[in-house]
C-alpha cells in the first residue's frame, strides 16, 4: 500500500530533547514508501530503508547526496516556483538507472525541509474500489498522526532552543570571573605577589589547570550555542594553513608536556594558500587535539599532519569511473588534516555517533561531548568532510578535508 505521507517528523543529524536520532530513523524505516528528507539547499538529511534499497543510496554517502540534482534530476528553483505558485505537492517522473519512479515532493515551511517520496512506476497500482474508502481513511489517520508528531517535535525544539539560550547566558556570565581568576593564578605563579614554596606552587598549578579546563568548557558551550542558533558566519580569506595549524600545536604543547604525551606536527610545504576561516579551522583542529589528549595515556604520542589531497567529490552528472579518472585534476583540490593518537581507540560501532551532540563514548573522561560535534559543523560549513578511523599504530585517527576552491 502506498500513499502520500504528510509532514514526517525528522530530526536531521542532531539528538533532540524527546526524540533520539535512532528513534526517528526507526520511525521512518517503518514506512513502506521510499522517503527522502532534505534541507532547502537539497542536502539530504535522512533516507529511510526503503529509499536506500530502491534508489541505491549507500548509508555512508547519503549526506553528500543532493535531492534536486541527483535524485529528482531537476532545478531547486523550479521546484520552489511550482510550490510557491500554490501547489501543495509537486509530482515528477524521474529515472534512477534502469528504474523509473513517480516522485511526490512537499515542502515543510517551519523547519524549511523538503520531503520526497518515490514509487516505482511498475508498483503504482490503481486502488480497488472496494477498499478505496478504507485506504483513504487509513491515510488520513496516518496524516493526522504525523501532524501531531510534528507539532510535538516543533514544541520540543522551541523548548530546547530556550534552554540553549539560557545556558549560553549563564556560560557568558561565568566567562569574565573565570578570566580574572586565571589572571590571579598567573600573577602568583610568576612571583609578582611574593615568593612561593614548592607546595604552594604545586597547588596553584593544579588549580590553574582546573580553571583552564573550566574556561575551555565555557568557551565550548558558547561556541555550540552560536552554532545552534544559526549565527555561524565564515570569514573566508587567503590564509596559510601551515601557520594556522602550527599556532594551534604551539598553543597546546604545554598541556601535552604536563601530561607526558608527545605531540608531533608535520605540514607538507607544498600546501598553497587558499581561502578559509583562520579561527574556525584552528578551533576545529584544537578540538581534535583536545580529544586526542584526553584519550592518550602518559608516554603516548599524538600526531598532527596536513598535506595536499585530491578529493574526487560527487557531482550531479555522474560519469563512469573511467571517464572521471581520465579527466582528473592535475593537482590536488583540497587539504587533508589528520590527528592520530595512540590511545585505546573507538569501537567501530561508535564511529558515526561520536560526532553527535553531547555524545561521550568514554564516560570516565571530562567534557560535555561537544568538541567533535562542533568540529564537524565547522568543517561542513567549509564544504568539507570529517571522519574517524582506526589508527595504523592503534588508537584513533580523525581526518578532515578542506576544499581549496572556497567561494
Amino acid at each position: 500500500m502506498t500513499g502520500t505521507i504528510a509532514n514526517p517528523v525528522v530530526a536531521g543529524s542532531r539528538v533532540l530533547t524527546g526524540f533520539s536520532r535512532g528513534a526517528v530513523v526507526s520511525l521512518l524505516d517503518a514506512i513502506e514508501t521510499a522517503l527522502v528528507v532534505a534541507r532547502r539547499d537539497g542536502r539530504v538529511l535522512l533516507v529511510n530503508a526503503r529509499a536506500r534499497k530502491s534508489l541505491g543510496i549507500e548509508l555512508s554517502e547519503y549526506s553528500e547526496t543532493n535531492l534536486f540534482t541527483e535524485l529528482l534530476q531537476t532545478d531547486a528553483a523550479q521546484v520552489f516556483r511550482e510550490i510557491e505558485s500554490g501547489k501543495h505537492e509537486l509530482r515528477l517522473e524521474v529515472a534512477r538507472g534502469d528504474e523509473k519512479f513517480f516522485a511526490s515532493v512537499q515542502w515543510i515551511p517551519e523547519p524549511d525541509w523538503v520531503v520526497a517520496q518515490f514509487v516505482r512506476q511498475d508498483e503504482q497500482q490503481r486502488p480497488d474500489p472496494a477498499t478505496q474508502i478504507t485506504v483513504q481513511e487509513l491515510l488520513q489517520e496516518r496524516e493526522i498522526t504525523y501532524r501531531n508528531l510534528l507539532a510535538a517535535y516543533l514544541k520540543l525544539q522551541e523548548v530546547n532552543r530556550q534552554k540553549t539560550v539560557f545556558l549560553a547566558s549563564a556560560a557568558h556570565e561565568l566567562k569574565t570571573p573565570l578570566a580574572v581568576i586565571k589572571g590571579y593564578y598567573d600573577l602568583m605563579l610568576a612571583g609578582s605577589l611574593g615568593k612561593l614554596s614548592d607546595k604552594q606552587r604545586d597547588i596553584l598549578e593544579e588549580s590553574k589547570e582546573s580553571c583552564e579546563r573550566l574556561v575551555r568548557l565555557v568557551s565550548m558551550f558558547l561556541n555550540y550555542s552560536a552554532l545552534e542558533s544559526g549565527k555561524l558566519v565564515l570569514q573566508l580569506r587567503e590564509n596559510d594553513l601551515r601557520d594556522c595549524l602550527d599556532e594551534v600545536a604551539k598553543r597546546w604543547s604545554e598541556a601535552f608536556q604536563r601530561k607526558g604525551v608527545k605531540l608531533e606536527a608535520s605540514f607538507d610545504p607544498s600546501i598553497p594558500n587558499f581561502r578559509f576561516d583562520y579561527q574556525k579551522v584552528q578551533q576545529a583542529a584544537a578540538n581534535l587535539l583536545d580529544n586526542a589528549l584526553k584519550h592518550t595515556p602518559s608516554g603516548g604520542t599524538v600526531t598532527l599532519h596536513a598535506g595536499p589531497h585530491f578529493w574526487e567529490r560527487r557531482v550531479s552528472e555522474v560519469s563512469p569511473i573511467q571517464e572521471r579518472r581520465r579527466f582528473r585534476l592535475p593537482r590536488p583540490n583540497s587539504v587533508e588534516v589528520s590527528v592520530a593518537d595512540t590511545g585505546p581507540g573507538i569501537p567501530a560501532e561508535h564511529h558515526q555517533e561520536i560526532f553527535e551532540d553531547f555524545v561521550r563514548v568514554d564516560r570516565n573522561t571530562t567534557g560535555m561531548g561537544l568538541g567533535l560535534a562542533i568540529a564537524k559543523r565547522l568543517i561542513q560549513a567549509h564544504r568539507g568532510k570529517i571522519w574517524v578511523e582506526d589508527g595504523q599504530a592503534g588508537g584513533s585517527k580523525f581526518t578532515f578535508l578542506l576544499p581549496m576552491d572556497q567561494s
